[in-house]
């Protein structure tokens, strides 16, 4: 073999891995972006396809249909509208723990659809809000969880409870206004709901 086909053979070996390394660095970067971006959600969605490459592509796609919709803060009168209407729910729920849930899961879809989100099957509402709300998109899951046990008859005093936590937390994240409802309602169960759950 003579010098020239050995230089050629080094560059192209030269070549092959400059580009391999390039390739996992890109990929590198695009899985730190990606899980920086949709945080707890990345893991699930990860456990969810059981392939990173998969968990990518799912969370890529989220992203890319959620940049085409026509999503929008609320207005200042939108989210004292909203923020009146949550207060009204969460007082139902000492006296009525089942319509309150009900009427926060409702609530929750009037706020989504306000602010550009499509209102279609939960699944997908779930999707397109783990795109700009992932740290929070768990707790409309569990809130959801409880509230489909509770359309079953399944779901105790303090199940739903729970799920009014949940929905708080999303509520608050989509409506923007943290520092609300700090009643401490929902922080321990009241002697009342205790006695509902007995």
């Amino acid at each position: 073999m003579d010098n020239t086909a050995l230089i050629s053979i080094i560059v192209i070996l030269a070549m092959v891995i400059v580009a391999g390394a390039a390739y996992f660095i890109i990929q590198k970067r695009r899985t730190e972006q990606l899980r920086t971006r949709f945080g707890p959600e990345y893991d699930r969605t990860l456990k969810e396809t059981g392939k990173r490459s998969e968990a990518e592509a799912t969370l890529g796609e989220r992203a890319k249909r959620v940049e085409h919709l026509k999503l929008r803060p609320l207005t200042r009168e939108e989210s004292v509208r909203f923020t009146e209407a949550w207060k009204r729910i969460q007082s139902l729920f000492v006296d009525d723990p089942k319509a309150a849930v009900t009427q926060a899961d409702q609530l929750l879809g009037e706020v989504m659809s306000t602010r550009g989100y499509p209102v279609t099957d939960f699944n997908q509402r779930a999707a397109d809000i783990s795109v700009d709300h992932p740290r929070v998109v768990e707790n409309y899951r569990a809130g959801h969880d409880i509230a489909l046990r509770h359309a079953k008859g399944e779901a105790s005093t303090e199940d739903l409870r729970q799920a009014m936590i949940h929905y708080r937390t999303l509520f608050n994240d989509l409506v923007g206004e943290r520092e609300m409802m700090t009643s401490g309602l929902f922080d321990q169960p009241s002697d009342k709901e205790h006695r509902k759950v007995a």
